[in-house]
Order: structure tokens, then C-alpha cells, then sequence
């Protein structure tokens, strides 16, 4: 009898190989059940379905799981998911008077401790503004965002640019700017518990998942599914297609990850400094 593995991930084009693999039935032989849901919630609602036990294993914002396990959750990160980095794009209404960022403004994020959130402190801190400065308006995914700075109720708004891009196009929402963070987008995070009696089986999961990715990345009719499945333009599929890379190993990037508990130090987002071996399930 095979083993429960919920899988959870934004409905992003990011997570496309895992509901091409379970299309497929490719994991039959791994000795897990595997079902992917989709969280438009985001980071912050999926660390706390780990901590709940609504779910075994998320794809999640390299920051958002490295402070779940910074505040004492039980999940571990195991794995990068995505090598490169996200591109926030900062967005305002198309029709308002927003013209630039600037500081304390009100700053829609899905949810406290979400890569929407810590992003918009790491941008006002670049530009030298006072992260205290920022007002923040809980709208719990991109349709909530969208409806916030509509109506007035939000001025800016961080999400990955491209799938903020139709948006874009289509003259809901003007881009004012962009911010990369210097960190990999997408790592797994799973429970300890999970861990400790299946690490071999979601091995052989993510070995799947790695072989799906590369056949996304380099397969012929690739950026016209993307395109298709998640209704962004051929052109703009193509251009994330070809920067995106999906890691293909398990190891620890250990210089990446003392990045990013130096930013959560510096946001006041975690008081003290911790082992990266505190974070890390070797599999």
C-alpha cells in the first residue's frame, strides 16, 4: 500500500513538471501516493499546512521556509527546487496616480512572514527607506491584490513578473519596478516526521521530478504549453523558459542560504543567527 505524499506549490508555471509527472502516473513505483495541490496563498499558507499536517512536502519560497524553520516549525528544507532567482515585480494600479515607489506606502502581501511581504522590507531597505514606515494589507493571493489596489485599498503590490505580466499587458496593473533577490527562488521543505520514515521514497520523487523539468525546459512544444496551461503570451513563456533552471541535486547551498538568514537578520525578521544545519534533512 502506497504511502500519502501531498505536495503543495503555487499555481505557477514553476510547478508545471510535477502535474506533468502525476499526468503520467510516473511515481507508481516509488511507493508513495503522490498528489500536487495548488496554494495560491502562497509560502505562507503552505508552511503553515506543513505545521498543521495538511500536507507531507511543499515548493516554497526559499525565504518564507527558512523563517518557518527559524521560528521553530519542524519542517526541513531538503531540496532546491529553482536555481535561479525571482524577479518581483513592484506593481501599482494602471489607472491610479502611482507613479514610483516611495516610503510608507501600503503594500499588499498575501500574508505575514509570505515572500510578498519579506520582499517589500528587502526592497525599502535597498532604497534606504525605513521598513517601519510600511503599511501592509493582507489580501490573501493575487485576486485578492488585484481587487485591493482597485479599489484604493492597497498602493503596491510584489509578485513574480511574469505571471503578473498579462496584468501588465492588459492594463490592470503598471510595473514601477523590479526587484531580484540574490538567493535560489524554490526550495522543498518537508516535515521532519515525514522525513524520518520516507526520505529514500521522496528521493526517488524528486529524482522524477528533476528528469520532468529537464524535458519541460528543453522540449520542443514546451513555451506553447506554459503558454496555454497558464495563459500568458508565447513570447513570454519563451523568455521564462529559457532562464529558468530547475535544480537537478540535493546538495546544501550553503553560501545562498547564509544570504538569506543575513537579510532575516537585518529585517529584524529573527533576533539571532542559527546553524544552516538546524534548517538542512540531508536525503
Amino acid at each position: 500500500m502506497a504511502h500519502q505524499l501531498r505536495v503543495a506549490g503555487v499555481p505557477e508555471h514553476f510547478n508545471l513538471p510535477w502535474k506533468l509527472a502525476i499526468a503520467d502516473d510516473a511515481f507508481a513505483e516509488t511507493g508513495l501516493d503522490v498528489e500536487f495541490i495548488d496554494y495560491p496563498g502562497g509560502t505562507g499558507a503552505m508552511t503553515k499546512a506543513l505545521r498543521d499536517r495538511e500536507l507531507e512536502a511543499a515548493l516554497v519560497l526559499t525565504e518564507g521556509a527558512m523563517l518557518d524553520i527559524l521560528k521553530g516549525s519542524n519542517n526541513r528544507l531538503v531540496s532546491v527546487y529553482v536555481e535561479t532567482p525571482l524577479i518581483w515585480g513592484i506593481h501599482v494600479a494602471a489607472d491610479g496616480a502611482i507613479t514610483d515607489v516611495e516610503e510608507g506606502q501600503r503594500v499588499a502581501i498575501s500574508r505575514y512572514g509570505s515572500g510578498s511581504h519579506l520582499i517589500a522590507v528587502v526592497d525599502t531597505m535597498a532604497r534606504g527607506f525605513d521598513p517601519a514606515a510600511l503599511q501592509f494589507v493582507v489580501i490573501d493571493n493575487l485576486e485578492g491584490a488585484r481587487t485591493a489596489l482597485a479599489e484604493g485599498r492597497a498602493d503596491i503590490f510584489l509578485w513574480e513578473r511574469h505571471m503578473t505580466q498579462p496584468l501588465v499587458d492588459c492594463g490592470e496593473f503598471r510595473r514601477v519596478g523590479e526587484r531580484e533577490v540574490p538567493w535560489p527562488a524554490f526550495v522543498v521543505s518537508a516535515r521532519r516526521d515525514f522525513l524520518d520514515a520516507h526520505a529514500t521514497r521522496l528521493r526517488a520523487v524528486l529524482k522524477i521530478v528533476a528528469s520532468y523539468c529537464v524535458t519541460l525546459k528543453h522540449g520542443d512544444g514546451s513555451a506553447k504549453l506554459i503558454s496555454d496551461t497558464y495563459d500568458i503570451a508565447l513570447a513570454d513563456a519563451e523568455r521564462w523558459l529559457a532562464g529558468v533552471r530547475w535544480a537537478h541535486h540535493h546538495e546544501r547551498p550553503t553560501k545562498a542560504l547564509e544570504r538569506v538568514k543575513d537579510a532575516l537578520v537585518s529585517q529584524g525578521a529573527i533576533e539571532v543567527a542559527v546553524s544552516l544545519d538546524d534548517l538542512w534533512y540531508s536525503l
